[in-house]
């Protein structure tokens, strides 16, 4: 069998504009943001932290599958994950300890989250009473 190495494209197709930040390092923000470790990350996706520690440093090249599977787990698109895309904030980053406390919370039993959510929305009540003036200070 006579094996042939890959031509090299004569095309001349311009570049792409993918922003600065390389596709591992966006990988590792947007984990952070979401409030994942990279555990948590990869225990979610079904595969090994090391595995996503590699694709954050840039030792491996997210395939189409991995980049939609890592879009589905993180809840962007792939064109957000990949830079083609920009990821709409309102200018304001999430609290991540925040995020990974709400993900610890929803494995939870029902019964156990109900009263946490009652203090919650008692904190929220009272703040929203004081904005309008009709809280106590």
């Amino acid at each position: 069998m006579i094996k042939t190495m890959p031509r090299v494209s004569r095309l001349k197709l311009p570049p792409l504009d993918l922003g600065k930040e390389p596709p591992g390092e966006r990988l590792a923000r947007l984990r952070k943001e979401h409030g994942f470790t990279q555990t948590e990350l990869a225990e979610k996706m079904g595969i090994l932290q090391n595995l996503v520690s590699a694709y954050e440093r840039g030792r491996l090249r997210l395939s189409a599958e991995m980049a939609i599977r890592f879009a589905k787990t993180l809840g962007v698109s792939t064109d957000q994950l990949l830079g083609v895309e920009a990821i709409k904030t309102n200018g304001k980053s999430k609290d991540t300890k925040l995020w990974r406390r709400f993900s610890q919370m929803e494995k939870l039993p029902r019964a156990q989250r109900k009263p946490i959510i009652q203090v919650i929305d008692s904190f929220l009540e009272r703040e929203k009473l004081k904005q309008t003036g009709w809280g106590i200070s």
